[in-house]
């Protein structure tokens, strides 16, 4: 049965625990798919990014999706007492106009916590803050990095980059385990990236990977592509 999410967040677990991590969100609006359901959890599939895990059958909400008409909130918004954050599906209308700028856009999560699993202005991970950046552009990616980087047009040089073009870093495994959006600023040797580490922040980024202020290198670049 697909249902649609009638709560602000609702947390979305690695296993059905509430001691287990947390993975992602599903937020207002959004539908999921009911895969499994046990007797006090259910795994579900979140329709928009195809991510599976387990919430809590109290916030299952259960009801039965009837077309999907929403719009998605530019900005997080309090309305009748009621909390939905950015990026949430909402049946009424909004007199926040959406986002035209992906460098505005992102920069309105500066300052957001860190919160692995985390998709809101609450709290955010690095690709959850990516992908919440791009689906406020009307542009709908996966929610994990690695899942990311299949996307998009390599741009093989960081003098070639764009406003919103995304970096990719990987460990000393070769994996990639960070993400970050680049911002182009007029006269600047190098772009800058924000991207969420210990909060959303805005680092230079150079052809080895993200400096902090001090010069220290905090993430080796793997890769950038234009999504």
């Amino acid at each position: 049965m697909n249902c649609v999410c009638t709560l602000s967040i609702v947390p979305m677990r690695a296993e059905p625990s509430d001691k287990s991590e947390l993975i992602s969100q599903i937020l207002y609006g959004e539908t999921f798919s009911i895969l499994e359901t046990l007797e006090k959890w259910s795994k579900v599939k979140n329709t928009i990014d195809g991510y599976e895990g387990f919430i809590d059958n109290k916030q299952l909400g259960l009801k039965k999706v009837q077309g999907n008409t929403r719009t998605p909130l530019p900005i997080p918004v309090i309305r009748q007492q009621r909390f939905y954050p950015a990026g949430a599906l909402v049946d009424f209308t909004s007199e926040y106009q959406p986002w035209s700028d992906i460098a505005e856009c992102a920069a309105s999560f500066l300052g957001t916590p860190y919160l692995w699993g985390g998709r809101t202005h609450a709290g955010i991970d690095c690709s959850g803050f990516t992908q919440m950046v791009f689906r406020l552009m009307e542009k709908n990616i996966p929610r994990d990095a690695h899942q990311q980087a299949e996307f998009g047009e390599v741009i093989s040089f960081i003098e070639e980059t764009q406003n919103g073009d995304v970096a990719f870093f990987d460990n000393t495994d070769g994996r990639i385990i960070h993400v970050g959006i680049i911002i182009k600023k007029p006269g600047n040797q190098f772009p800058t990236i924000i991207h969420a580490s210990g909060e959303v922040r805005i680092d230079t980024l150079d052809n080895e990977g993200i400096k902090k202020e001090n010069g220290e290198q905090s993430h080796r670049l793997r890769v950038i592509k234009r999504i």
